[in-house]
């Protein structure tokens, strides 16, 4: 049986990485069509890709739509194609070359699992991203070990993604009101609220992200901050959730630490400040679906 396989890449000034991202999937052991949706990069990238993997097509979108637009032009073609799957990948993340073909190989033994992710690896290859060995790692549900030891998980960030059609067809593309950060937490939400299928992580096979610089700057104020407003965004946008209930408990509780910890008062003040604001911008907006 054919399988037709879409690999989107979206690139923002990506240029150091075309080699490694473009060329796994190049060389992958399962054919895939490959589309890169460059986002106004100003480094030429798109030219770059053109010259060096001519069987890519790039689709220059003309302005930064962020990361989930970007994506969601990929995926309204693999709904007008109707192909099987989708194969999201960060422009700084590369594969090795059976990573996609064993992806297909989960779900072709486990059609439950609607979005399935290999195991990451930093750039250097020796280590798992530091993301997912300290905080993704423990929430692996363990009690039913399936093909390959895959197992299930909550969450599993979109920097290497199988979806596959059916599960595309039922939620659509990625939230537009989320443009870069959290909205392959909102993807996943509403995957859990439908209830239909599950997400699953492969250590059968891996790929490697090279963000791992990133995290010498996480524990900035302003990185702590930025989290902050994802995270109540995350949780207000989350049609699980009622929005109503989250934003009394945020206001008394950041209300509360500020009247206990006066040092803490700017974060604290900014969670009140988001909660009104994320909860107001939520209202109406927290479909599971979203044509693409």
């Amino acid at each position: 049986m054919s399988i037709s396989i879409f690999a989107i890449v979206v690139t923002y000034n990506g240029s150091k990485w075309i080699n490694k991202c473009f060329g796994s999937l190049v060389s992958s052991t399962i054919p895939v069509k490959i589309l890169a949706i460059d986002n106004a990069s100003s480094d030429g990238t798109p030219d770059i890709i053109r010259e060096k993997f001519p069987q890519v097509e790039v689709i220059e979108t003309g302005l930064n739509l962020g990361f989930g637009k970007a994506n969601n032009i990929g995926l309204k073609r693999v709904l007008a194609e109707d192909a099987d799957y989708a194969f999201l990948l960060n422009q700084d993340a590369w594969v090795e070359g059976d990573t996609i073909e064993k992806l297909v190989e989960v779900h072709q033994k486990h059609s439950e699992f609607g979005i399935l992710s290999p195991v990451p690896y930093d750039g250097t290859g020796e280590k798992e991203d530091y993301l997912f060995s300290e905080y993704y790692k423990n929430k692996i549900h363990t009690k039913k070990k399936y093909l390959n030891k895959t197992f299930e998980i909550e969450f599993i960030n979109a920097a290497g993604w199988l979806i596959t059609i059916d599960t595309i067809e039922k939620i659509g593309g990625f939230h537009p009101k989320f443009k870069i950060h959290g909205e392959d937490t909102n993807y996943t939400n509403r995957i859990h609220c439908l209830g239909l299928h599950k997400i699953g992580i492969t250590f059968a096979t891996k790929y490697y992200h090279d963000r791992q610089k990133r995290k010498t700057i996480e524990h900035t104020q302003k990185k702590r901050i930025y989290a902050l407003k994802n995270k109540i965004k995350t949780s207000m946008f989350n049609p699980n959730n009622n929005s109503t209930k989250i934003l009394l408990f945020n206001i008394l509780s950041y209300s509360k630490a500020i009247i206990t910890n006066p040092l803490s008062y700017q974060v604290n003040f900014i969670g009140c400040f988001y909660s009104f604001v994320f909860f107001i911008k939520s209202t109406g907006h927290k479909n599971i679906h979203f044509k693409l």
